[in-house]
Formats: C-alpha cells, sequence, structure tokens
C-alpha cells in the first residue's frame, strides 16, 4: 500500500463525487485517480523516475500540484516544493541540494531555468502553462500515455517530501517526510477537525508549506472529502468563496484572519457553512481569535513545524476551547512533552523546550547528518520552541528558543510582551528582540507598525506595557517602522529584524 491507495479507494465509493474546485472547475474523484496514474506513468516511462528520486516543484496552488504528490507516492519518489517568494539563487540552492531530477514549474517562475541551466543541466524541465525551452509542456507529457506508474517496491515507510525550511542562520534544510506520516497526520487532522468525507475543505494557504499541503488538505482528500483551492491569498477572494463555495473548514494563519477581518466585505460576509477555522504557525493573538468566535465561528489552535508534518499538539472541535492561549492537547498519534537543556521533562506549569514524538515526525534532515542528530533524541524532536504544559497536559507555546531575551538573568518571551502589545487599539502590528546591552546583557526592543491614522508615541505604550508586565519585561527603545521581514505565511522574522537593528544602530553610531 502506498499514500496514493487511499484516492484509488474514494474513487471506487464515490467516482463522481468533486475531489477538487478550482477557478470554476471541478476534478471528481475519479478523474483525480486517473489524472494521478497518467502522470505516474509519463514520469515513469518518459523521465525515468523512480524510487527515491527527486521530482521539485515551482507553482501557484493548482491541482496539478496535488496530482504530482501522489503520482510521487505512487512512484516512491520524493516531491520537492519550492518556495516561489524566494529569490532565484534561493531556489538553485534548494534545487542542486535536493538534486532534483525534475523541475515543474509555471511560466510565471520561469526566470530560474537559464541559471539551472549551468547549475543543474541534466535536471528535466516541465511546464504547468507553458513549452519550456529544452523541456516539454505536462501536457505533451501526458498525451496518448499508457500503461502503469505503479512501483511494487514502493510503501508507507517510502520518503514522499522534502520540505526545506527558513533556517535562521546559514541555509535552508531538507526536512524529509515518508508517507506514513503524512497518513497519520491525517488521522490527526480527521481528528481535530471531527472531519468526514461530508466535509469541504477551503485551501488559501501556499502549497509549499506543510501547512496549506497537510493541515486540511491532504487530509481530507485522503478521507473522500472535497477541497476548494485558491491559487494564492487575498482576502476579498477568500470571503467571495466562502459565500460562493460554501466550504465547512478553513486554516487561517494570524496575518491572514488580520487580512479577512479588516476588509470591508467582513461585517457582511456570509461564514454560516463554516463548522470551525484551525489557525496556528505562530503565536495567535487573542483578538484575533475572537473575530470569528464573535461571528459564531469556532477556532481551533494548531502547533507543529515542517518536522512535525505539521500536526502535534492541537484543540479539537467539539473540545474544551476554554483555556485562553493553549494550544490544546499532544495528538491523537503522537507524544508531546516539555524538557529542560538536559532533555529532562519538567515538572507541569515549568517553562522548557517542547519535544514531539510520532510516526508524523520527520525521518532526517536531507544530506546533513549533523543537524539531524541534533534535532532528533532517541526518536523526540526538540522543536526550539519554548512552552509549558499544565497538569491536564494542555500545551501553551512561549516562544521561540533563538527569539527568548536574557535580560539581567530574567527571561523575556517576546511573544508575550508582543501580546500585550497589541492590546493596545492603536498598535496593528509588533515585534519584540532582544538588544545588547552591557549592563544587563540584553533588553527588549520592539518594532511597531501603528493603525492607520494613529499618532501614538513610544511613551503611551510604555506605559501601557508596564501596567501589565514586570518592569525588566518593558521595551527599552520603540520603533515604529511602516513594514516588518516576515515568511511566506506571515511569520515574523525576529532573526532579520535583529540584523536590521543591529545595521541601522551601527549606522547611528558611526554618523
Amino acid at each position: 500500500m502506498d499514500l496514493c491507495s487511499l484516492i484509488d479507494r474514494n474513487a471506487a465509493f464515490a467516482p463522481d463525487k468533486t475531489a477538487i474546485a478550482f477557478e470554476g472547475e471541478r476534478l471528481s474523484y475519479a478523474a483525480f485517480a486517473a489524472r494521478i496514474e497518467q502522470t505516474a506513468t509519463a514520469m515513469k516511462q518518459e523521465l525515468g523516475v523512480g524510487r527515491g528520486d527527486r521530482v521539485a516543484i515551482l507553482s501557484l496552488n493548482r491541482p496539478d500540484y496535488l496530482v504530482l504528490l501522489y503520482a510521487c507516492a505512487r512512484l516512491g519518489a520524493i516531491l520537492v516544493p519550492l518556495n516561489w517568494r524566494l529569490a532565484v539563487a534561493e531556489q538553485l540552492f534548494i534545487l542542486t541540494d535536493a538534486s532534483a531530477k525534475v523541475l515543474v514549474l509555471e511560466q510565471a517562475f520561469a526566470g530560474v531555468l537559464a541559471e539551472l541551466a549551468q547549475t543543474a543541466p541534466g535536471t528535466s524541465v516541465v511546464g504547468l502553462d507553458f513549452a519550456p525551452p529544452g523541456g516539454t509542456t505536462l501536457e505533451g507529457l501526458l498525451t496518448g500515455r499508457e500503461g502503469s506508474g505503479r512501483n511494487p517496491h514502493t510503501d508507507l515507510s517510502c520518503p514522499l517530501l522534502i520540505v526545506y525550511t527558513s533556517g535562521t542562520t546559514g541555509r535552508p534544510k531538507g526536512a524529509v517526510l515518508r508517507q506514513e506520516a503524512l497518513f497519520w497526520n491525517g488521522v490527526m487532522s480527521q481528528h481535530m477537525h471531527n472531519m468526514t468525507s461530508d466535509d469541504h475543505v477551503l485551501t488559501v494557504l501556499p502549497f509549499f508549506h506543510v501547512g496549506g499541503l497537510n493541515i486540511q488538505t491532504t487530509p481530507a482528500l485522503q478521507l473522500g472529502a472535497t477541497v476548494t483551492i485558491l491559487a494564492r491569498f487575498t482576502p476579498d477572494t477568500a470571503l467571495v468563496t466562502i459565500e460562493r463555495e460554501r466550504p465547512t473548514l478553513t486554516v487561517m494563519v494570524p496575518a491572514i484572519i488580520q487580512a479577512v477581518s479588516e476588509h470591508p466585505a467582513w461585517a457582511s460576509a456570509d461564514l454560516s457553512s463554516l463548522k470551525a477555522v484551525a489557525t496556528g504557525s505562530t503565536i495567535v493573538p487573542p483578538h484575533l481569535i475572537d473575530r470569528f468566535v464573535a461571528r459564531s465561528v469556532p477556532v481551533l489552535q494548531v502547533y507543529g513545524s515542517t518536522e512535525t508534518c505539521p500536526i502535534a499538539v492541537y484543540t479539537r472541535l467539539g473540545g474544551d476551547l476554554s483555556r485562553a492561549g493553549s494550544t490544546g492537547l499532544a495528538g491523537l498519534c503522537c507524544e508531546a512533552k516539555v524538557i529542560d537543556q538536559a532533555g529532562r521533562e519538567v515538572p507541569a506549569g515549568t517553562p522548557g523546550e517542547i519535544a514531539v514524538r510520532g510516526p508524523n515526525v520527520f525521518f532526517e534532515y536531507w544530506g546533513n547528518a549533523d543537524a539531524t542528530r541534533e534535532a532528533l533524541h532517541d526518536g523526540w524532536y526538540r522543536t526550539g520552541d519554548i512552552g509549558l504544559c499544565d497538569a491536564d497536559g494542555y500545551f501553551w507555546v512561549r516562544d521561540r528558543k533563538k527569539n527568548m531575551i536574557i535580560s539581567g538573568g530574567e527571561n523575556v518571551y517576546p511573544a508575550e510582551v508582543e501580546r500585550v502589545l497589541l492590546e493596545h487599539p492603536d498598535v496593528s502590528e509588533c515585534a519584540v528582540i532582544g538588544r545588547p546591552d552591557p549592563r544587563w546583557d540584553e533588553v527588549p526592543v520592539a518594532y511597531v507598525i501603528r493603525r492607520s491614522g494613529c499618532g501614538i508615541e513610544a511613551d503611551e505604550l510604555r506605559a501601557h506595557v508596564q501596567a501589565q508586565l514586570a518592569r525588566y519585561k518593558i521595551p527599552r527603545d520603540i520603533v515604529f517602522v511602516t513594514d516588518l521581514p516576515r515568511t511566506a505565511l506571515g511569520k515574523v522574522q525576529h532573526f532579520l529584524l535583529k540584523q536590521l537593528d543591529a545595521r541601522s544602530r551601527a549606522q547611528g553610531e558611526a554618523s
């Protein structure tokens, strides 16, 4: 059995049911399964793709992204999703690091091809919507294709995804996820959402992240539910699609919740089809959760990372959602605990590093044994996130371990300070970092984006924080900006902000 067998069985049970809806077109489960088989056959016969070969994709969300994923599962090959927001040099690093045998891409991202021809001339190129120089179109590759794309040596133990994580230092690392990781991740998603084959998922997050691919999308397809895909997120398209398509579930990271809930159409939009919205990726400000709750839509929190596929800890639909800020219990099919620096589990309520173990956890970092050994200890993945677990097993995530500020021997969690800053009505967005200090080692510094039309000053904001937090947590400096460095999912990149802060201070001293 491979992961693709689940698509085949759903096609047998409900051949005419819509598997994927995209831009007015609908793909039934029978057509989806046939397209997967056709694609697997073509890659096997024409491109020589087999077990262990890497197939990269550089594309916005589209049905053939998912077709390619399951075709790779059928062949025992490995899909390498490329972040289309990266610079060409970063994309080329991933392609060469993974030794991609095939690159499938949209014309909008063809800028990578000229240099790819120099750095990896043996890579076959397939165009999704154009004829690439020296390559072929996907439709041309599939035309008249007959035969079998099956590999008798493929099973759930085969690697299926290499997803590159943005490193805080050095090059990104490729987390290798086996087919079984997606299978058990799917079981946990189905448990988290009370998902059935009658559900309808709206996917607005990009497929190059495990959040877009695996929190709801692949679990829904593996269960026989329907998935509607947006090529890319815009708040107006998301709201229009919710009203028109009537999905029951969707995933929105905090930056997307903010964009949707501040859109002019938010107040009048019909959200009644949604039985839940899942969120995560970073610390979730309570006021954003409240916006959906006020519209009678429950908000579920999920915690995890690329290395956990990503589902590891979650709140469940119908479960206890009363513990403010909690990201929930360890998932149905994995374990989680909080440990100290020596790897020992700490008492309930004590902050420490979150560790996760289970079949959803990644196998290794591609070609990086040192990083793998650093992250995996007796099957436990050390996440690098600081959190705590109460006596009932509920988790709270404080911050990234690398983000933690140690000021005068006291731990300052930026997310805690950010939460308080965001409670001020004049603050739209913010990020808190540690700045070197000769007396205290580090002091917290806040970068703040004001809400439009607001003129709040630093002293007022500091007074607001001082009313709620200890003196050593109050930002020593508040810098007002118009933008913050972010990942594609809207997560602030604190390490880049630290670099910008250091450069700014160096330039100030030089002048």
